[in-house]
């Protein structure tokens, strides 16, 4: 897993999880959903990326 991947993938789940928190603290619905996708993609990101590394063994 190259370092860069590695911060993408974490970076996007930050971000997510920071909007779903402020969209849930200021009852914004729409910001909520969207840090919920967001913090997803960052998950998915790393899952990816683990499985590539886990194949270059």
């Amino acid at each position: 897993m190259s370092t860069e991947d590695k911060f993408q993938g974490k970076a996007d789940e930050v971000k997510g999880k920071i909007k779903e928190t402020a969209g849930r603290a200021t009852d914004d619905e729409e910001l909520e959903a969207e840090g919920t996708a967001e913090k997803a993609k960052g998950n998915l990101k790393q899952a990816v990326e683990k499985v590539k590394d886990a194949f270059k063994d």
